[in-house]
């Protein structure tokens, strides 16, 4: 399970860090059911723009969304093997 990358500035983002935020773990329930465009995300809060960027900045820093471009639009998508690899470790702590 990769659980860190390089992200922006240099700086870290861990799968537990990504996850101990709630408006993080509801982006990745929404993304669990199907891939969602940003502003399909930012309309399921109420935060600007900028800060569900943010969010979504982290999550692909942690390896857990990936984005494909499809011409000026992004797409948002669960990296499912990630969070399998993910769940695997959170089952090793119970066992």
């Amino acid at each position: 399970m990769r659980e860190k990358t390089e992200g922006r500035g240099g700086r870290k983002a861990d799968v537990w860090t990504a996850l101990a935020d709630g408006t993080r773990r509801k982006i990745v329930l929404l993304l669990k059911h199907r891939p969602h465009t940003a502003g399909e995300l930012a309309d399921q809060f109420e935060l600007s723009g900028a800060t569900v960027s943010h969010h979504l900045g982290v999550l692909r820093e942690s390896g857990l969304i990936v984005c494909e471009r499809r011409g000026q639009t992004l797409i948002y998508s669960l990296d499912k093997a990630a969070m399998q690899a993910f769940s695997r470790a959170v089952s090793e702590l119970v066992k």
